[in-house]
């Protein structure tokens, strides 16, 4: 058995309370997730003294105080001395780390000899002289780097000298939730009539709450049934150092202003399920950093991710993710600029719901597999035995749920509104050949295990799925051997819109999906008669297609159907095979040169296919040239 390879994530970490460290518990489950028994995380926790010691969980092999220099330069040699560890991931923010800047880093790069990446939070513009000196030792003390945004990586560049081919930008990760409106978590929340303001996070003075609050009174007056919450407990070195003094200044100024029916303390560290129910259940999210250099912000990645419509002040990360398209820039220390984006927001609930998907639907590279995903090709870059590994991750468990709820009794219908399906736009013969395909092989690819692994009122799910997309393309098939392609939502043939549109590749691919379906090893015969009967009906009257993708999708269906029968009705479907590859080949030599080695003059959609149907026709003819060209 394969020894698991490690990477260490020298950072803080749960139970402590802190961005970075909910940042790096997040980031190492996604990376355990997607590489389970091949690459494990390890983690050397950082503490802010000898005496805050912490319940770490087992993935913490190290800790090291803050401001002890001896400990990371011992944490770098006890890491030398394993052999599992492939690479180093330092999570580095500004104020975790002991020595002026953090430069205790340095001295911890200085006695590693394994490959490290430091990812920065924070890059700070106009550094002075030493700031500037000690990030750049960190830079050519480390293998690689990473930030999050462009605007880092350019200050990194421009401003540190720092060379661009060793800097990687990865997003802040979000997590992945369903797009859907809040109504059920306002009811829970008991403020089902209310429109829903949200901050969450850490106060501190750097927030800037303040500003928001003088903004809702002038909000109040046109739009009175709002409620303001801002969640979260007090930043812990806030706490050590100033106690609740903010907070308490922060609830005088909501007295002071008469807005205690419009404005909610949560004053509690929330779990990760609690804070994305709050977001689901916001109209609006506020962020508020006073600090124009700040390069990321979890809250604010979190809050783009859950699809909600955001105003923000014009920190680094925020002008480069909160767009017109998303929300709204208001200026710093500024409660009127608030309170004229709140105003326009509540005026316009549509806008809000646009403003929300799109947010929605830009981050979906942000969530944290994605983010694991680019980690990984990262780490793979600077340690090979990384690289050899982490084509074996783990991959996702095939998830019909949203293919399946477009289906009716009738088929599958053509688009959705997000995850509802839109009835009103009707039904394909292209995406019920496509459903049939993929229920099909997902069937046979599973049948082996499917009973042990799976209830069977699934596998009857399934196959009733399956003989509603047959019983759809028997539907569009007319008695001159054709199918339509467009169906109304009243389950009747759009003979106009068929007749508007080339009409090949759809019966194409429906040769091909009646292919898969007859040559299914384990779907029940009754199922598989009916594919080849639909097919045997279509190319009895007309076989023959202009498309060149036409012809490939029926060469994949023709070659399937090989596989367990000569003929159909005497027609022999290898001679079909071969008329069809020979015209794959006439068109490949009508417009290829010595440049352009091609079928068209041109390339467009599903271009594979074309040369894969004639590897596959060489599978069944052993005609070699079709393989060559293929």
């Amino acid at each position: 058995m394969k020894k698991t390879l490690k990477v260490v994530y020298l950072s803080t970490f749960p139970p402590r309370e802190c961005g970075i460290a909910t940042f790096t518990s997040d980031l190492t489950r996604a990376m355990d997730n997607m590489f389970e028994s091949v690459i494990e995380s390890r983690v050397a926790a950082v503490n802010a003294d000898d005496i805050s010691r912490y319940n770490y969980p087992k993935e913490v092999i190290f800790q090291i105080t803050q401001n002890f220099e001896q400990e990371y330069i011992a944490a770098a040699e006890k890491i030398n001395g394993m052999d599992d560890v492939k690479l180093v991931n330092i999570q580095h923010e500004f104020g975790i780390f002991g020595g002026k800047y953090g430069s205790y880093i340095i001295s911890f790069l200085e006695a590693l000899k394994k490959p490290s990446i430091v990812t920065f939070h924070s890059v700070l513009p106009s550094p002075n002289s030493e700031l500037r000196g000690i990030v750049r030792l960190i830079s050519e003390k480390a293998s690689g780097l990473t930030v999050m945004t462009n605007v880092s990586k350019k200050i990194l560049v421009r401003e540190y000298s720092i060379a661009e081919g060793n800097i990687s930008v990865i997003p802040h990760g979000i997590h992945s939730v369903p797009y859907e409106s809040g109504a059920k978590l306002k009811t829970a929340l008991g403020l089902s009539k209310k429109v829903i303001l949200l901050t969450f996070g850490f106060l501190n003075k750097g927030k800037g709450l303040e500003y928001i609050i003088e903004a809702l009174p002038k909000v109040v007056k046109t739009f009175p049934d709002f409620m303001y919450i801002i969640l979260g407990v007090t930043h812990p070195n806030v706490l050590k150092e100033g106690g609740e003094s903010y907070r308490n200044f922060l609830i005088q100024k909501v007295h002071d202003l008469d807005l205690s029916s419009h404005v909610n303390f949560y004053n509690e560290y929330v779990s990760l399920d609690k804070i994305l129910n709050f977001l689901k259940a916001a109209d609006i999210y506020i962020s508020t950093s006073l600090d124009p250099n700040q390069a990321v912000s979890g809250t604010l990645s979190y809050a783009l991710g859950s699809g909600r419509p955001v105003i923000s002040t014009p920190f680094a990360q925020a002008k480069e993710a909160v767009t017109s398209e998303s929300g709204i820039l208001v200026n710093f220390r500024d409660p009127d600029s608030y309170a004229d984006a709140i105003i326009k927001l509540l005026k316009d609930p549509l806008l809000r719901e646009q403003l929300g998907k799109n947010a929605y639907f830009r981050t979906r590279n942000m969530t944290w597999d994605n983010v694991a995903l680019e980690y990984s090709k990262l780490f793979s870059k600077y340690s090979g035995n990384i690289a050899e590994v982490s084509e074996r991750k783990k991959t996702p468990r095939i998830n019909f749920n949203h293919m399946f709820s477009l289906t009716d009794d009738f088929g599958i219908i053509q688009f959705a509104r997000l995850s509802l399906p839109d009835i009103s736009s009707g039904y394909t013969l292209d995406d019920n050949a496509r459903a049939l395909i993929a229920a099909c092989l997902y069937h046979d690819k599973l049948s082996e295990k499917l009973k042990a692994a799976y209830p069977d009122k699934k596998r009857i799910h399934l196959l009733k799925r399956i003989e509603t997309y047959l019983r759809f393309i028997e539907f569009v098939l007319d008695e001159k051997g054709v199918f339509h392609n467009y169906v109304r939502s009243g389950k009747t043939i759009d003979l106009g819109l068929s007749e508007k549109e080339n009409l090949d590749d759809a019966n194409g691919r429906a040769l091909w999906a009646l292919g898969v379906a007859a040559a299914a090893d384990f779907i029940p015969e009754s199922l598989r008669d009916k594919a080849l009967n639909l097919f045997k009906k279509r190319i009895e009257k007309y076989n023959m297609f202009e498309s060149p993708r036409a012809t490939a999708f029926y060469i994949k269906g023709l070659c399937l159907l090989l596989r367990k029968i000569k003929d159909i009705g005497g027609i022999e479907l290898e001679k079909i095979v071969i008329t069809h590859c020979d015209r794959l080949l006439s068109l490949y030599r009508g417009v290829s040169s010595e440049n352009w080695q091609w079928f068209e003059d041109y390339l467009t959609y599903s271009n594979a296919v074309l040369p894969e149907a004639l590897i596959l026709g060489h599978e069944r003819t052993r005609n070699s040239e079709y393989l060559d060209i293929g």
